[in-house]
């Protein structure tokens, strides 16, 4: 996917030590991708995956794609999955 980093989600990812190869992954290859509540122009994409303690975490990135190429907003990691797990 093509996309393009605001400074926010640049900061963020330096500040939470998340690798941009890892963001990169999530964008193309998403186990999920959901709307974002808040505004219709932005979807989460979001993937599992273990960290070095072996506990699992979800890691999801806001994507702005209104703009053209898609902009990520944000991108966090949780343990807390089943809240922002979709079963659908």
């Amino acid at each position: 996917m093509d996309f393009r980093l605001c400074s926010h989600a640049e900061w963020e990812m330096a500040r939470r030590g998340i690798p941009l190869a890892l963001v990169q992954s999530v964008l193309e290859h998403p186990e999920q991708r959901v709307v974002d509540e808040s505004s219709e122009a932005r979807w989460i994409y979001q993937s599992r995956f273990p960290l070095e303690d072996g506990k699992m975490y979800l890691l999801r990135v806001v994507v702005d794609e209104d703009e053209k190429p898609p902009v990520i907003i944000t991108a966090y990691r949780t343990s807390k999955i089943e809240k922002y797990w979709s079963a659908k």
